[in-house]
């Protein structure tokens, strides 16, 4: 199943959109972490894009209008985005909207429906390696 995964300001703008694939309608919070980062860093990974859109910000990155712009082009460590992406989470650092309902743990299930909403709010700049 195909989901649609938005990135969102406080205000509801979205500042980013993009589907992941999902192989249960049901999985924890910290497989749903887990998944979206996995798959926007291979695919940065994949082009070595100028802009890194993602939800945890590259370590030797600058934050500009179009995204994280890398110093050097370089790959990024998936395991280690998804490590902080998740102590993100628990520390707050963004929270996640299904359906307009917050998700709080990393063990905690979500169900998806085939028009799920589902929102990543940054509530503040995250860096990484």
């Amino acid at each position: 199943m195909n989901i649609l995964i938005s990135d969102e300001l406080l205000n509801g703008t979205v500042t980013n959109q993009f589907e992941i694939e999902v192989e249960s309608t049901s999985i924890t919070v910290e497989e749903l972490i887990t998944k979206r980062v996995t798959v926007e860093i291979e695919n940065y990974n994949k082009r070595l894009p100028e802009y890194f859109t993602g939800l945890v910000e590259p370590t030797n990155a600058e934050r500009t209008l179009n995204g994280y712009k890398l110093k050097a082009k370089q790959l990024i460590d998936v395991e280690k985005q998804i490590y902080i992406a998740l102590n993100a989470f628990q520390k707050n650092g963004f929270f996640i909207l299904v359906d307009n309902q917050q998700l709080e743990k990393l063990d905690q299930k979500v169900t998806f429906k085939s028009d799920s909403k589902i929102s990543f709010v940054k509530l503040i700049p995250l860096v990484g390696g």
